[in-house]
């Protein structure tokens, strides 16, 4: 008896042996998206590298005076204007919205349809018909139908994010096309936050920042992954018969 155990204990002790020389735990958080490939390489692409930079001459760093009205001066404009700039997009939605509708239809129909003269066919048959048969009334359709329905739509949604977005391209018009990324990580669950549309140079304010509701096509994506957001998604086997089971 004790000889048929050794292949188990050699399977346990082997199983053992790779989970301590393991350097990754099983329950290891959620890794970080690279940069590089993702939506922000293309924020990565506008930012100017050293030798794309102008010289410090064209650039007039070595201007003293304070009111000028050069980005790098005490009162210059710091709002994003061009590509590689960076700008902060405020996400504060608090919006409800409640529907209501309700429907009432009711109908009702009558119809009488008697032969009593037909070649005296009506008469004859009448007296060979049962007690109180008769062909004054041949066909005689009543029908009526009613209908209710009511229905409601109540939603609420608060959000309320901050976060950087770089330009990445500036159109022929002017307008600004920016994205955002944001990941934090707490324990092992992973927070995302995305951002890109187009804006306007004149819709930024003067602390370099824009609304939510002033960015033309705007995608914006607010979720994670991680332990807690696995637990909350059903199984794939639970999944794959919800897909081909008819009821």
């Amino acid at each position: 008896m004790f000889c048929n155990k050794i292949p188990i204990l050699h399977a346990l002790a082997t199983f053992f042996l790779f989970a301590a020389c393991s350097s990754t735990p099983i329950a290891s958080a959620p890794p970080l998206t690279n940069p590089n490939a993702t939506q922000e390489r293309s924020a990565f692409a506008a930012f100017p590298s050293p030798n794309r930079l102008p010289p410090a001459a064209m650039r007039n760093v070595t201007s003293a005076s304070l009111w000028s009205r050069e980005r790098g001066s005490l009162l210059g404009d710091r709002r994003a204007v061009e590509a590689g700039d960076i700008l902060t997009v405020v996400i504060e939605i608090d919006e409800s919205a409640e529907i209501s509708n309700a429907s009432d239809r009711a109908r009702s129909a009558s119809q009488d349809l008697g032969i009593p003269q037909l070649f005296g066919l009506p008469q004859r048959i009448d007296n060979a018909a049962p007690e109180g048969a008769s062909l004054a009334s041949a066909v005689s359709v009543n029908s009526q139908s009613s209908s209710n329905g009511n229905g409601s739509v109540s939603r609420n949604e608060k959000l309320e994010l901050r976060v950087a977005a770089a330009v990445v391209d500036v159109l022929p018009n002017g307008v600004l096309s920016i994205v955002g990324n944001q990941e934090v990580r707490v324990n092992f669950e992973l927070r995302e936050l995305l951002v890109t549309g187009f804006v306007r140079p004149a819709d930024i304010t003067r602390q370099n920042e824009i609304t939510y509701d002033k960015i033309a096509s705007a995608r914006i994506s607010y979720g994670g992954r991680g332990q807690i957001t696995d637990v909350q998604q059903p199984r794939y086997g639970q999944q794959a018969l919800e897909a081909i089971l008819p009821f």
